[in-house]
């Protein structure tokens, strides 16, 4: 089941998987988690939360329109493999059309970039290091 969830909900997971053993799960909020517009989705297994995202309204470069960045996708690795994080991404993008978002755009890992570009995103940058992270790069996928 996938539901709408609040931002005290995605920091363990954050933590776990996004930034283990670096921080503590307040240092795991990002400073737009509680912008107006932006949201956090949450897949459930069995009652447990497995896989999130979350979202908030950013416009990126020269793209014209609404636009919303995905921050902080990731699954449980025990969990990994299965198609969790497509099913969560595409729900993400049935909604945000709903919500007359032009397009959606993040900084993807390296790791993960063969899965965004599955889901149809776009790769619009060369590759770039965020410090103590690792390689990412810039996609971008239209929306309406």
């Amino acid at each position: 089941m996938i539901k709408f969830i609040d931002t005290e909900e995605v920091l363990p997971i954050r933590k776990e998987v996004l930034r283990p053993g670096k921080l503590t799960l307040d240092e795991c909020r990002f400073p737009t988690d509680k912008l107006p517009g932006a949201f956090h989705l949450g897949l459930y297994l069995r009652g447990e939360l497995v896989s999130i995202a979350s979202f908030h309204p950013q416009n990126y470069g020269v793209y014209t329109g609404e636009g919303l960045q995905l921050r902080g996708m990731a699954t449980i690795e025990e969990y990994r493999g299965r198609g969790l994080g497509n099913q969560l991404l595409n729900f993400a993008i049935v909604y945000i059309r709903g919500q007359k978002v032009n397009y959606l755009w993040c900084n993807a890992r390296k790791t993960a970039l063969q899965f965004y570009l599955n889901m149809g995103f776009e790769q619009i940058s060369p590759e770039f290091e965020v410090r103590g992270i690792g390689p990412h790069y810039v996609l971008y996928i239209k929306i309406s």
